[in-house]
């Protein structure tokens, strides 16, 4: 409240620390006189006083909730040396890095590390035998204070189909930080990120991808994710048909048969259980057709996700997927909480389901109701499609949901010595 000219009166006291350490607190009666020569001075001290003690007060807020663990990283899959590289950003220090920060850096080391050989380099080759990337970031905090004026964020940066450049998240980074689009796509967005200070261009297939190619050239390029099509040879050039031709025609539907195997897909065998439970659904598990989905709550109590992946094996040159769509793959606000999601993203995109599952949230929803109704939402259209998602709140409670195979996400937070894996069944 206003006092006297040149000073400023605190209402109530405001008592905040740090875990560890005693709490301070600022008097209710504390008096900050300034000479009325130094008004604009004066101004701009009570400007900033008041924007520190709401930062320090949001703060307060944040640590004092039911869930009391910040910082917190959740990921999809049991990706520990991600989470891991995450918590190390993360809870450094005092303070600790932000939570973009560790975002970036722990999507950053599941494509160093090519988790699964779903992220980064050298895996997911297309049709042509090719990798591209798909990744993105947001930041989700609400509101900050920059010097006199509050500024929205929930900023996004994100990269789609890029070629020649490893450093997926941290191109989405640059996308965000750097320019006032969304979504940069192909070549020109290897050539902004190259443009930025990023390694390239580079070869992003590695003789373990070229290999895994060849093989399935070698057989008729099955599985594939064509439909209604007959090709030219086995492996195309392919022509559409129209479903009422095939049906005439034996001729024509014997040879897609033959070719394409009638529904234009295969399957892989496989002796990991966290795979689709139905043979037919096999084209789409967590070894080709996977992400990394990371969120992260930083001591501040700000939310920040990301993603990365190279996208689905011998997809059609130029598929895009979900890994870099905001609200599909991953999305978080800090009023909320934040998802992130894996699976069949060309299904999983049309419903947005971690959009869903933060304002299920919003609406007063349990982490664990919103993963569960975002998930049966998508099954109720496509009751054999394959995906799952974690949800957390901003208070550090976290759950997730699945359908059509076994889903692990893992979890650190300040309670916890290492990274936990919480397995989730259908």
């Amino acid at each position: 409240m206003w006092g006297p000219r040149g000073s400023i009166h605190l209402l109530s006291p405001l008592t905040c620390g740090t875990p560890g350490r005693p709490a301070t607190s600022v008097s209710s009666q504390s008096r900050l006189p300034l000479p009325a020569s130094m008004e604009s001075m004066r101004r701009s001290s009570v400007r900033l006083l008041i924007g520190l003690l709401l930062l320090r007060f949001n703060w307060c807020l944040a640590v004092g909730g039911r869930g009391a663990v910040f910082p917190v990283v959740v990921s999809t899959w049991p990706f520990r040396e991600a989470v891991r590289a995450a918590w190390e950003v993360v809870s450094a220090g005092d303070g600790g890095g932000s939570a973009v920060d560790a975002v970036v850096a722990g999507c950053s080391a599941c494509e160093e590390l090519r988790c699964d050989g779903t992220v980064g380099p050298g895996g997911s080759p297309d049709e042509n035998g090719e990798t591209t990337l798909d990744a993105l970031v947001m930041n989700g905090v609400t509101a900050v204070l920059l010097t006199r004026n509050w500024q929205e964020t929930m900023e996004i940066g994100a990269v789609a189909a890029m070629r020649y450049v490893k450093d997926g998240i941290k191109a989405a980074r640059l996308v965000m930080e750097y320019s006032e689009h969304t979504l940069l796509v192909g070549e020109k967005a290897s050539a902004f990120a190259i443009s930025m200070g990023l390694p390239g261009p580079t070869n992003l297939s590695l003789a373990e991808s070229i290999e895994k190619w060849e093989k399935w050239r070698q057989n008729n390029c099955q599985p594939n994710f064509r439909k209604n099509v007959v090709p030219s040879g086995k492996c195309g050039p392919y022509r559409p048909i129209s479903l009422a031709s095939v049906t005439a025609d034996d001729s024509v539907k014997r040879e897609v048969e033959e070719s394409q195997g009638g529904l234009c897909q295969g399957w892989y065998q496989s002796d990991n259980s966290l795979e689709p439970t139905m043979s037919h659904l096999k084209v789409v598990n967590r070894h080709n057709h996977d992400t990394i989905s990371m969120a992260v709550i930083d001591k501040m109590g700000h939310i920040a996700v990301g993603t990365s992946t190279n996208g689905a094996t011998f997809k059609i040159p130029g598929r895009v997927g979900d890994g870099p769509i905001p609200g599909s793959s991953s999305y978080g606000d800090d009023d909320v909480g934040a998802c992130g999601a894996t699976g069949d993203g060309d299904i999983m995109m049309r419903f947005l389901p971690c959009y869903q599952v933060v304002e299920s949230m919003r609406r007063g929803m349990e982490p664990r109701d919103a993963a569960m109704d975002a998930i049966s939402r998508i099954a109720r259209k496509y009751p054999d499609f394959v995906g799952a998602l974690f949800a957390v709140n901003n208070e550090g409670v976290h759950a997730g949901a699945c359908h059509g195979w076994t889903f692990q996400y893992s979890v650190r937070n300040s309670s916890m010595q290492d990274v936990e894996v919480i397995t989730v069944y259908p």
